[in-house]
């Protein structure tokens, strides 16, 4: 979904594009293919910064992938988009994990661990006009993410969302997230595209 709205972005044509979480590098990589001008990609796991670099020349782009932790690694960098779709399992956990493949899914008790860093620390990367765009599932309150996208001095709108059955995931998890109050009594969720421009 993020892969094709971004795509699809008029502002994406000769811009300097971040990926946050970028995990395999998908997002980072329809970005060059779609005529970015420079595509940075970062992620706190080895093996994704190598799966991006082979992604990216498998593909026929280029990628600079960095890792480390959410914006560190582009600390005093400005871009004009930044895209992410962040981890945001609720977790059974307070404490993220620190290695393995969890890391890719589980984000504290909330889902949000990692949204609300995004959220609070990405406007302040972002080239006036620039546009973060995020993916994330209505478990982790999408209103929430909206409210806190607004005060941190963006404009954000859902520009689409997919209902459906929770993922595997989710759906292992679902007695705990229906106690916490984070699924419908449905247990249907939906995927939410979020684009905030800056102001």
């Amino acid at each position: 979904m993020l892969a094709r709205l971004v795509s699809e972005d008029p502002r994406l044509a000769g811009s300097n594009v971040l990926d946050l979480c970028t995990g395999s590098g998908a997002l980072a990589i329809a970005a060059a293919r779609a005529g970015a001008l420079s595509v940075t990609a970062v992620d706190v796991s080895r093996r994704s910064v190598a799966s991006v670099l082979l992604n990216a020349a498998l593909n026929g782009v280029r990628v600079e992938a960095l890792r480390g932790d959410l914006l560190e690694p582009v600390a005093g960098r400005k871009f004009d988009l930044i895209l992410s779709n962040p981890p945001y399992l609720p977790s059974k956990e307070e404490t993220l994990p620190r290695r393995g493949r969890r890391r890719a899914w589980e984000a504290g008790p909330d889902g949000r661990a990692l949204l609300d860093r995004i959220v609070q620390e990405a406007p302040a990367h972002l080239r006036p006009g620039g546009t973060l765009w995020l993916v994330h599932s209505s478990v982790c309150d999408t209103a929430r993410t909206l409210d806190s996208l607004a005060s941190a001095g963006l404009e954000p709108s859902v520009v689409e969302t997919d209902r459906g059955p929770l993922g595997p995931l989710l759906a292992a998890r679902a007695p705990m997230l229906a106690e916490r109050g984070l699924v419908d009594s449905d247990g249907r969720e939906e995927l939410v595209a979020i684009r905030a421009v800056a102001v």
